[in-house]
């Protein structure tokens, strides 16, 4: 069982090794989902409200591009209510309905001052049309791994027409250090907003084009059913974007790393479309 588990996200990645096991210790009462659909959404907005990674880098760049910001892939608002912070008009783009969903929800307890800056979109953030200009693009928490690599080129060519002049791209994406222990599995404790503790399994060997991660509670309930959140997605390392973003008739004016630990460490890439 352990070796033919398969996560549901993007294509049915076989889960292996450490993520495979403590599924199969929870045995029936085990529930795999994708950790952006309905089940694991809430699991997504529990962690990422927990950590200012790439925030802080962010927000040192918009302060110097003035108008109004497009978020993509906002998820449930970690980086579009920072954002919100800034005095700014946002629109949030997300393709989820389930985190959607739980943007708004957020956005519903908050003051009508802040409330009415925010413009919550469902749309696919490699094919969206939405008669306006935006001093910044954001792409953040590496969110462009998670599109294949005939969708990113759509992602390039919305983002050039949603520009403004003078405005800029704004995207973070994932470094992999080689594996240098021999080991294809990290596995970390992280612990959520309302307190719960979830072990964090990654699954990726050097050399690869996708990694998998697997979310399963520390201290998952006595009885009923136990949600495992999982999801795939890419490795796209900052040379390579670079080279997709030239290609696609843009100019990479800045590099600037966000500071990280682990075998991981992100980039923020700043890119200016060519007119």
């Amino acid at each position: 069982m352990a070796a033919t588990l398969l996560s549901p996200a993007r294509g049915g990645t076989p889960l292996t090794g450490r993520a495979a096991r403590a599924v199969a210790e929870l045995g029936e009462r085990a529930v795999l989902c994708d950790l952006y659909d309905e089940a694991g959404a809430p699991i997504y907005h529990d962690l990422a409200g927990t950590t200012p990674h790439e925030v802080r880098e962010l927000l040192t760049a918009l302060r110097r591009l003035p108008g109004a910001v497009l978020d993509l892939a906002a998820g449930s608002g970690r980086l579009t209510f920072p954002f919100l912070g800034l005095g700014r008009d946002v629109t949030a783009l997300e393709l989820s309905t389930h985190m959607i969903g739980l943007l708004r929800g957020r956005l519903a307890t908050t003051p009508p001052s802040v409330r009415e800056r925010c413009t919550p979109v469902r749309a696919d953030m490699s094919d969206f049309a939405l008669g306006r200009r935006f001093g910044a693009v954001v792409l953040g928490t590496t969110s462009i791994s998670l599109l294949p690599p005939d969708a990113r080129p759509g992602l390039y060519r919305c983002v050039r027409e949603h520009l403004a002049p003078g405005g800029r791209f704004l995207l973070t994406t994932v470094e992999v250090d080689a594996v240098t222990d021999g080991t294809d599995e990290t596995e970390i404790i992280a612990t959520g907003r309302d307190g719960r503790g979830y072990r964090m399994i990654e699954q990726w060997s050097a050399g690869d084009t996708t990694r998998t991660v697997t979310m399963v509670p520390v201290e998952p309930p006595a009885d009923g059913p136990v949600t495992v959140a999982t999801t795939t997605i890419g490795v796209l390392p900052a040379s390579q974007v670079i080279a997709e973003l030239e290609a696609a008739g843009y100019a990479v004016r800045s590099l600037t790393p966000v500071p990280g630990g682990g075998r991981h460490h992100d980039v923020l890439l700043e890119a200016e479309a060519l007119r």
